[in-house]
């Protein structure tokens, strides 16, 4: 049999359920069609709340914070299944080492998030380093810049929180498939048992077919919410979900010699694979309860817990450097980069049993109070957040080498050695506690003012679990902000807010190799204003300045020939824009627009100063339209166009990759099927099927160039039973 068999099937099924519901339809439609008097409806435009940005739980439009939502009706239209394909939706967002087949991480504002802190669900920080499952997202919250208030030690590009979906009457099984033949199932059920309490389920299957070679995986995921209206005042929320993937990691290419772009690069072939190479493995869960009590109309409680775990299993054959092929033993060619020649090194590198645990708990009193003429919003807080690390010694051997022009490189025997047993290597606790007053003066006016005061106990281990370093510190996060409301639809805001993030880890190439830098500081003032119209269109525009010491191998006389430094200052300066809604009866767009400035200042190194930071574009563009037909109101044609601005390679800038346009184009047909909803949904990315370098960013001190996705198709169909 084929191995194209099932996915031939899959697709003939799916096309009969479709000529079958149009038939119904057009049957329905003929044997019920009673003329109805008109009905105006008019509703007003949705206004999300914010739990991300805003401890007091304000709507996004009294946030003084750039906060963008990607809903249900996004995902389920676009069809994302990782953390790059959601980096597409939003301007300011990017890749950050986002490898097929591994756990990704991504940009906002410039500023790689820290997997430790830089994700949420339901505003409570769970282990980054894990694929996360959409099918129970009801949204996902964009906080854009620093959250010093409301998120402690993260990193200054921001945070992403997904929102869960909450128990309602729903019952759907979606079925899909794209064009490299990849099966994908997933339901969605729901109920309240009782009127007091209600379950949602969510499941998912997916057998992967990678465009990359050897890279197919499955992945399973399943996910329970649980709200039990316990009194009139009393509401408990509870989630939790597991994921299993498995899938082989895709090394990225580096640097010819350290200065030159790859010229003939393949988006398809696995660099450094070897047969006996395993899949990745990630298995995670996340668990939450929240509980919120109201003891007055003025007076509210909210309590919550959650456990975030994530356990890899590391198996790669990993193309890195050049340290052992010929063409880099005279030493002119840095070893932590391919050769001029494009031979590369393979390595076995195996790192098993790589755990990851996140455990937080949080309360927040929130009071209304009238003094006078002024109303006050008071919100008071403490927060407690643990996090350990447990590792086995890793395997990390040279077996060979190998030129990226070979589409199979050489058959090596793996590494003889075997991991060592498991031990700690880092525990980490954040304690702190906050309080915020929001002040409203007469209808048009508010200030915002608060502190956090964190204090931050952290030890580290090495491999065999002796103390190897420990941190302890405390500060003072102040935030501030006035909003300016002339109407009901419109808010200008300036904000002044302060965050930390932990100092990063020198690279093994450097001479201070291994040692932890100190936390940082990091500063931001932002502008903005938002509008909602009454059409139901939301408009947004942020200017803001984010400032941070500079982190960099910096080039000196040492053995090394580099030293890890927190240096001069990283100064990123941007402008933000939005619109986002349904512009008129047929059409609904979200559009997102990102400037970015972003430079290295008195880093004492002047081949860095005054360059955009690598992986940064200048400018970048996401835009999605969605076009009803008139005359065929049940199908919609879809359309999305991308566009970044070239990129920086190398921190002087004497390496860039190209700017680029991408294209995405789509149908959604809603139809019956046994007299209930049937929804197709056809998404083609990057139509044109254009080569571009999507990821030219570091990790842990090392660069990669990631390659474009080819043209991929996928398709669904949803049945609402």
């Amino acid at each position: 049999m084929s191995r194209n068999a099932p996915r031939t099937a899959l697709f003939l099924a799916l096309l009969a359920a479709g000529v079958t519901a149009h038939a119904q339809d057009a049957a329905h439609a003929q044997s019920s069609a009673t003329p109805l008097a008109p009905v105006s409806v008019q509703a007003a435009p949705e206004r999300h709340g914010a739990s991300v940005g805003s401890i007091d739980g304000a709507s996004l439009h009294d946030t003084p914070a750039s906060v963008s939502v990607i809903d249900r009706r996004q995902l389920d239209d676009r069809q994302p299944r990782s953390i790059s394909d959601l980096a597409k939706l939003d301007a300011s967002m990017g890749d950050s080492y986002a490898s097929v087949g591994y756990y990704q991480d991504t940009t906002i504002r410039g500023y790689a998030l820290d997997l430790a802190t830089g994700f949420r669900i339901n505003d409570l920080t769970v282990a980054g380093a894990q694929r996360f499952g959409l099918e129970n997202k009801q949204s996902v919250q964009i906080l854009k810049g620093l959250a010093g208030l409301d998120a402690g030690v993260v990193a200054p590009g921001g945070v992403v929180n997904f929102v869960t979906k909450r128990p309602a009457k729903v019952r759907s099984v979606t079925l899909g498939t794209d064009s490299y033949g990849s099966r994908y199932t997933a339901v969605d059920l729901g109920g309240w048992l009782t009127p007091t309490f209600g379950l949602r389920f969510n499941g998912a299957w997916e057998g992967i077919h990678s465009y990359v070679d050897h890279a197919n995986g499955r992945r399973n995921f399943y996910a329970l919410a649980a709200d039990w209206k316990i009194s009139d005042r009393a509401v408990l929320r509870l989630d939790s979900d597991y994921q299993t993937v498995a899938q082989r990691s895709v090394s990225g290419y580096q640097l010819l010699g350290g200065t030159t772009l790859p010229a003939h690069p393949s988006r398809t072939q696995m660099l450094g694979y070897e047969p006996w190479q395993l899949p990745v493995g990630i298995e995670s869960s996340n668990t939450s309860a929240r509980l919120d009590y109201h003891f007055s109309d003025q007076w509210n409680l909210r309590l919550a817990a959650g456990h975030s775990r994530s356990v890899i299993q590391d198996n790669v054959a990993f193309a890195y450097g050049c340290f052992y092929t010929a063409a880099c033993a005279n030493g002119a060619t840095p070893g932590n980069y391919f050769a001029p020649n494009g031979d590369y090194d393979i390595y076995d590198y195996r790192s098993p049993d790589d755990t990851r645990n996140n455990d937080e708990a949080k309360a927040t009193l929130i009071g209304h109070v009238e003094t006078g003429a002024l109303r006050h919003t008071l919100s008071l807080g403490v927060d407690a957040f643990r996090r350990t690390v447990d590792q086995r010694p890793d395997v990390y051997d040279y077996v060979g080498s190998a030129n990226i022009d070979q589409r199979n490189p050489p058959v090596y025997a793996p590494s003889p050695n075997q991991p060592g047993p498991s031990a700690r290597r880092l525990t980490s606790w954040q304690r702190s506690a906050l309080a915020q007053d929001r002040v409203q003066f007469g209808d048009h006016w508010q200030v915002l003012a608060g502190a956090r005061f964190l204090r931050l106990d952290e030890r580290a281990y090495d491999s065999a679990g002796a103390p190897e370093r420990h941190t302890r510190f405390s500060q003072t996060l102040p935030q501030a902000a006035v909003l300016w409301q002339p109407t009901d639809d419109v808010t200008g805001y300036v904000s002044y807010s302060e965050s930390l993030s932990l100092g990063q880890e020198a690279p093994y190439w450097t001479s201070n190799d291994g040692e932890i830098l100190p936390p940082l500081l990091s500063r931001q003032i932002e502008t903005g204003v938002k509008v909602d119209t009454d059409e139901g269109v939301s408009l947004s525009a942020a200017l803001f300045r984010i400032r941070r010491p500079y982190q960099f191998a910096q080039p000196d006389a040492s053995a090394a020939g580099y030293t890890f430094v927190q240096r001069g200052q990283a100064v990123h300066t941007g402008l933000e824009l939005g619109a986002h809604g349904q512009v008129t009866d047929h059409l609904r767009i979200d559009a997102s627009a990102a400037w970015l400035r972003a430079r290295a200042q008195n880093t004492g190194t002047p081949s860095y100063e005054g360059h955009q930071v690598v992986n940064v574009p200048a400018l970048r563009t996401s835009v999605f339209a969605e076009y009803t037909l008139p005359a065929l109101p049940k199908l919609a044609l879809l359309g999305g166009w991308r566009y970044s601005g070239a990129k920086a390679a190398t921190a002087d800038d004497r390496t860039r990759v190209s700017a680029y346009n991408v294209f995405d184009a789509g149908l959604r047909y809603r139809g019956r099927f046994m007299d209930h909803a049937l929804t197709w949904r056809l998404m083609v990315n990057n139509v044109f099927d254009r080569f571009y370098w999507r990821d030219t960013g570091s990790a842990f001190g090392d660069y990669y160039l990631f390659p474009s996705a080819p043209r991929l198709a996928r398709l669904s169909v949803t049945w609402d039973f």
